[in-house]
């Protein structure tokens, strides 16, 4: 029996997606996703998916990757429903050129606060993250959001490639941001830093850190899922990078600001 290609294992689900009927809406920039022509290299099923469903997918990906974790260690991964924002009424494709029409449209009445083109005074605390599974779509990504730069700060580029950690380091504790685009791995690194409070013992994922990267002003984590690359596999298809974007997303900064947080952080997936 051949295995299957990695990435494939999910077509099932897109199935059910896309056979899921919406009612057609007539608000400005929203529509019944099956009306959305996607971009060439992107996952069209990901448009189409609300909240409970994309929350259904990443515990998915959970269990695929996470065979040597008990059921217990798996859900406890499950990011919860009601963290990531509904952006299944998108009318447009989710592409390089729409991002920050998609992040301004989604930015009003989400619970977030905030112009998207100002920066928090703090530096190396923004209020925007954006992942994506490779340092090349991360320079496209920071390219494509040069609209959204304010004068007096800078979109910053947190990813490892031809970027030592070190200076990546100095180079955030010094330098105000509006939006951080980068790798999941890397950016794990830039927030933990080595010193994490609380006991040695416990889990650095389950103590707040004093990074270079500060999560204090953060309030939207937006996961570049859509975006294929050559070989058809996006940021949840592969374990190198799957991992770290959970180890991230589970961390204690961004978990206990999932709900109940009067600065709530919400998890958006283009």
């Amino acid at each position: 029996m051949k295995r299957k290609r990695e990435g494939t294992d999910d077509t099932a689900g897109i199935n059910r997606v896309r056979a899921k009927s919406r009612q057609e809406q007539t608000t400005d920039g929203a529509a019944n996703p099956s009306t959305v022509v996607p971009a060439r290299g992107a996952n069209a099923a990901i448009s189409g998916m609300d909240s409970g469903l994309l929350a259904d997918y990443v515990a998915q990906r959970n269990r695929r990757f996470g065979e040597h974790l008990s059921p217990v260690e798996v859900e406890d991964m499950r990011i919860p429903e009601n963290a990531i924002l509904d952006t299944s009424g998108w009318a447009h494709d989710r592409s390089l050129q729409d991002l920050p029409s998609f992040l301004e449209y989604f930015s009003r009445g989400s619970g977030t606060q905030g112009d998207l083109s100002s920066a928090p005074d703090t530096p190396g605390a923004p209020h925007t993250l954006v992942l994506t599974a490779a340092a090349r779509r991360a320079v496209d990504l920071v390219r494509a959001l040069k609209p959204l730069q304010p004068n007096d700060a800078i979109i910053a580029k947190l990813f490892a490639k031809h970027i030592k950690l070190k200076d990546a380091i100095d180079h955030v504790k010094k330098t105000r941001m509006n939006i951080g685009v980068g790798t999941p791995s890397r950016i794990v690194d830039l927030i933990t830093e080595g010193r994490n409070l609380g006991p040695a013992w416990l889990p650095s994922s389950l103590t707040p850190s004093l990074g270079a990267l500060a999560c204090e002003s953060l309030q939207r984590v937006v996961i570049d899922c859509s975006f294929l690359d050559q070989k058809q596999r996006s940021i949840f298809d592969l374990r190198e990078t799957q991992q770290p974007l959970m180890q991230l997303l589970n961390r204690k900064e961004l978990k206990d600001r999932y709900s109940g947080s009067h600065v709530p952080v919400k998890l958006i997936f283009y």
